[in-house]
């Protein structure tokens, strides 16, 4: 009988974006990257779209897209980053899915998911069913067809989601074998019981629900997809190609489907290399004739269900109690000893309540405006996912009551953004991890914050001191965490961002940089209408008006803005509605003057009286750009320092050298001048236009010779950005000799360091050149040297003979 082979992945991450800049901030724990969905994809995503398969030499010989070949779902949050922050991988992604529908008869492999990974048994029916709604539509305007499965966060199920997946189209779906209850044959009335994970996941099975629609199931291997998730299968190819294998039992006399399930981030995040063990299974596979791969909607058309099943309602794949890990303390955490997740159940409680508390408030306000409230929020992804007048003119021509003035469209915005808050405010990584203060709960947390600011400005109503008091009640296992309470207040509560502040942000920023008339600020649009520039000695002053508007909501404000800097830390500035044209020439004018005479106390007693309450200073100012403008303001200092320890690293260096080849110690202090010296040194090396290679191999043996430690993370960044830096002006022009000359000579370097050097972007790009074969030349001599220099290039790029 025929024996097929499906590798299921689940790529997913939390969201991380800012829920009033629609950007992620920088994350230091990602570190060298700016965040962590940077980084994920510099060890993941990216990887698997260009994944290596090697010969028993090490080298490689072949670059693959290991998209193609599985079945896989991304998670739409994530995909809209790709989308905008890593376009090569997004690109490759949506190729593959076009790739597999050529290979497997027309099956894409690509399937949906809930849009934002909420827990869909402990969701309404209505939430349930926007949900679903919504990761149609960013599956169909992605991948430009309509999906066939759809993978349910956390695998969780119940019922009512199998009606909600079965009722818009959906053909089928992925759970783990013990979520299986009892099957029997299509025909039969005699079930048998399969629980605890003893069904067969080799067949399809067929649901039949309540409404009399039915859907197709599938139950993955359970052994083995534990084995390549936790058990080290991926350190070798060979050895998970053969465990694939050994699924398949010749006392079954059908057609069998090997098939499991994992997070997609197994494959190189979680296990370094993971792409390439992944790579080199599925080539193997490949070539095994006793096998085909293939995917679940093929397998389905080929082999449509013969066996009924009954489901275990309420559980998921990664809870041993059901969906117990989104509610409650069951004991399912990340294992920090000594820790409990009491906290779980009153934070659904206290978001639970929030938003029953707004759900009437949203559907009194917003049955003004539009036709069918809940229909306008169903619809309104079309709107998240395209944010241009066009995009907003037609979904209001469907939706609203009447022609909308600009103020009932804010409104209308903003009845719709707090229902899309509310959706989010269930993320299910809320409550997976050990703690209430983990960053994936406080970012559900700020959700929750941004559903209290625009209930605040749709209602007449109080919610958060109810709402506060209720997550009180979540305590931290830390007692300086203290409870949700807090932890709202200090992580949530001064990041929430209005016009003003967004006109704070602009006016500190424009003591630093030169802002063009028109510019984007995160989410924000502003145009500046005026500006006055005034500097007294290290003193700058800003004077301004410009109009802010949110991209969002399209909500506005003509803002009248100073701000003064005296050097160091010290910033002072205000913002204020504009008040004609009268009140803003009269503040200028008496700041100007007072700014004249470097009155600097004057200065900041009229920005005080001016703009009142509405003050501001470096606080104000978005974290990304705090981080850049401290940078400036330390750049001299840092260069004084730098040279000092630079100075006597160099006046003390033979005395250093002399001692270690004594095999003595450095005192604390000339070890610690050496090493930030030599680091600092090689960091500065590779960022020159001409890599100073004599210079590099100096420091190196030096740092060696005194056991000085190399910050290895921080110059292996530095390194790779230098080398695919090169490598991308080699892309941009091939044909140049010299710039491929230059890319060998940085490949040899990095090739010799003593620290890893990630060369994946520049084995990429020489894989490309490969395909593309030898560039024209008019001199023949000319291209000999270059394919000789090129064949140089493979060698010390780990190339074989590409398959």
């Amino acid at each position: 009988m025929k024996r097929y082979i499906c590798i299921h992945c689940h790529f997913y991450q939390p969201a991380r974006e800012n829920p009033w800049l629609e950007a992620i901030e920088v994350q230091d724990s990602a570190y060298p990257y700016h965040d962590w969905n940077q980084r994920i994809n510099a060890e993941c995503y990216a990887p698997n779209a260009s994944a290596r398969i090697l010969e028993e030499s090490g080298r490689i010989v072949k670059i693959v897209n290991n998209y193609s070949r599985v079945s896989f779902n991304f998670g739409p949050t994530l995909l809209a980053w790709l989308e905008q922050e890593a376009p090569e991988t997004y690109q490759a992604v949506l190729r593959a899915d076009r790739e597999s529908i050529e290979m497997f008869s027309g099956h894409g492999s690509a399937m949906a998911q809930v849009y934002n990974h909420t827990i869909l048994p402990l969701a309404s029916r209505s939430d349930k069913e926007t949900q679903v709604l919504w990761g149609l539509a960013d599956f169909r305007r992605r991948f430009g067809r309509n999906p066939e499965g759809m993978w349910l966060s956390e695998s969780a199920v119940d019922i009512e989601s199998l009606e909600v997946l079965a009722e818009n189209g959906i053909l089928f779906t992925v759970l783990a074998p013990h979520q299986a209850a009892r099957v029997r044959k299509v025909g039969e009335t005699a079930w048998q019981d399969v629980t605890n994970s003893r069904v067969d996941p080799t067949r399809s099975y067929l649901a039949q629900l309540p409404s009399g629609k039915s859907i197709a199931l599938f139950f993955y291997d359970g052994p083995i997809s534990r084995a390549v998730a936790f058990e080290r299968l991926l350190e070798r190819g060979d050895e998970f190609a053969h465990r694939l294998l050994s699924g398949f039992s010749s006392s079954r006399h059908w057609p069998q489907l090997m098939h499991i399930a994992t997070d997609g981030e197994t494959y190189g995040h979680h296990h370094n290399h993971g792409d390439m063990a992944l790579a080199y299974a599925l080539d193997y596979l490949a070539r095994d004739p006793s096998v085909e791969l293939t995917n679940y909607g093929q397998f389905l058309e080929l082999y449509p269900p013969e066996w009924e099943v009954e489901i275990v309602e309420n559980t998921s794949w990664s809870c041993s109690h059901g969906v117990e890990r989104w509610r409650s303390d069951c004991g399912c955490s990340s294992g920090t000893r000594g820790w409990n997740q009491q906290w779980r159940s009153p934070l659904r409680e206290a978001l639970t309540w929030l938003r029953e508390a707004i759900e009437p408030l949203y559907q009194r306000e917003a049955a003004k405006l539009v036709l069918d409230p809940d229909l306008a929020r169903n619809h309104y992804i079309d709107v998240i996912e395209d944010r241009s007048d066009e995009s907003l003119a037609r979904f209001f021509a469907a939706h609203a009551r009447h022609a909308l003035d600009s103020d009932e469209t804010v409104t209308s915005l903003k009845l719709l953004e707090l229902q899309r808050y509310a959706q989010l405010m269930f993320t299910s990584c809320g409550w997976f991890f050990d703690d209430i203060s983990g960053i994936e709960t406080v970012q559900v947390i700020q959700y929750s914050a941004r559903v209290l600011q625009l209930a605040d400005e749709l209602f007449d109503e109080d919610l958060e001191d109810e709402f506060l008091e209720l997550l009180s009640k979540a305590k931290s296992n830390t007692f300086d965490q203290g409870n949700g309470r807090d932890i709202y207040l200090r992580t949530a509560w001064p990041d929430i961002v209005d016009l003003p502040r967004v006109g704070g942000h602009f006016a500190v920023s424009s003591l630093f940089e030169d802002h063009p008339e028109r510019t984007r600020i995160y989410c924000y649009d502003i145009v500046r209408k005026s500006l006055q520039i005034q500097e007294a000695g290290r003193a700058r002053a800003v004077l301004g008006r410009a109009e802010v508007q949110s991209t969002i909501t399209r909500e506005s404000m003509d803002l009248t803005y100073g701000a003064l800097y005296l050097g160091d830390l010290s910033i002072t500035g205000g913002v204020r509605a504009f008040r004609g044209e009268e009140e803003h020439s009269k503040l200028i004018a008496e700041l100007s003057e007072a700014l004249q005479h470097h009155d600097f106390a004057t200065v900041i007693r009229l920005l005080d009286h001016h703009f009142g309450s509405l003050t501001f200073s470096m606080h104000s100012l978005f974290r990304d750009e705090q981080r850049k403008i401290l940078g400036w303001i330390w750049d001299s200092t840092i260069d004084e320092a730098e040279a000092t320890y630079r100075h006597l690293y160099e006046q003390h260096r033979a005395l250093m050298l002399y001692q270690s080849d004594l095999g003595l110690p450095l005192p604390k202090i000339s070890l610690l001048t050496a090493e930030v010296a030599l680091n600092l040194g090689l960091r500065r090396a590779a960022e020159q236009e001409e890599l100073p290679v004599g210079q590099i191999q100096r420091l190196i043996s030096e740092a060696q010779r005194e056991n000085v430690p190399l910050d290895r993370t921080a110059l292996s960044f530095a390194y790779q950005k230098m080398v695919e830096g090169r490598a991308k002006a080699w892309l941009f022009q091939p044909e140049k000799l010299p710039l491929l000359e230059r890319l060998e000579a940085a490949v040899t370097l990095v090739n010799a360091l003593p620290f890893e050097v990630a060369l994946w972007k520049v084995q990429n790009a020489y894989g490309r050149m490969e395909q593309e074969g030898l560039p024209p030349f008019s001199d023949p001599e000319e291209g000999l040297r270059w394919t000789e220099r090129f064949k140089g290039l493979g060698e010390k790029l780990s190339f074989g003979v590409i398959g």
